[in-house]
């Protein structure tokens, strides 16, 4: 028997959450649902997800702050699917370690192949290191693909799955000068949903990380009309 994708939706209209809960099974997923925060929490220890939608609007806590607490300990896929449709919103779910954001009223079979196209990407990430550690030293960093770990002076630093393969995609090509949709392909893996702000937002959280002056980056600059790189004078 094949195990199914676990699907944890946090919603606390019921109405909505029963829809998606009824397409997601139709389409061979293996959903629950969470009315709370402190459900999500639950849940979170009890079925261990594989993918979270995440509304933000919550009777008991505000759904970007249970987001934060979801990434603290989980590097689990998060769609953020709310009526809120400002920028700031968006800005905000996505720097708290949410990797995509939807807006209702939304389409069930686009949110389907939202969650299809990050788990192909995760596949395809965990198949490629099946056979190989691949492990990256730049100066006082090391990025280990294989462990899915990054550190900085040898201290672990705890990175989102996106943030993760982001880093280390610009680090394995240092010095290359990528469009912020070259990197949406990349590392999202679609270009057709894909919103050049999610790489602004998760830059920005990169440098917090990495650089000791996240307002003056040595090592993720920006080439001004065309996109990153990261660079050093360490190329080995």
């Amino acid at each position: 028997m094949v195990n199914k994708t676990r699907v944890l939706i946090i919603e606390d209209e019921g109405d909505i959450a029963n829809i998606i809960k009824d397409y997601l099974s139709v389409n061979h997923f293996d959903p629950h649902i969470a009315r709370t925060g402190h459900e999500a929490l639950h849940y979170m220890k009890e079925i261990s997800p594989d993918f979270i939608i995440l509304d933000l609007s919550l009777p008991d806590c505000d759904g970007i702050e249970l987001c934060r607490q979801i990434r603290e300990n989980s590097n689990v896929a998060i769609l953020i699917l709310s009526a809120r449709n400002s920028d700031t919103d968006k800005v905000l779910g996505l720097g708290f370690g949410a990797d995509d954001y939807m807006t209702k009223p939304f389409s069930l079979s686009e949110l389907v192949a939202r969650i299809n196209a990050h788990l192909r990407k995760q596949d395809r990430w965990l198949q490629d290191n099946a056979s190989q550690m691949d492990i990256i030293r730049i100066d006082h960093m090391e990025i280990n693909k294989n462990e899915y770990t990054f550190s900085c002076d040898k201290k672990h630093v705890p990175l989102s799955a996106k943030e993760f393969e982001l880093l280390f995609f610009l680090m394995k090509y240092r010095n290359q000068v990528f469009s912020k949709n070259q990197l949406l392909d990349a590392v999202w893996g679609y270009d057709a949903y894909g919103d050049e702000n999610t790489i602004t937002v998760y830059i920005r959280r990169l440098r917090e990380k990495v650089e000791n002056d996240p307002s003056c980056p040595i090592y993720i600059q920006t080439v001004w009309g065309v996109g990153y790189k990261f660079t050093t004078q360490n190329h080995s």
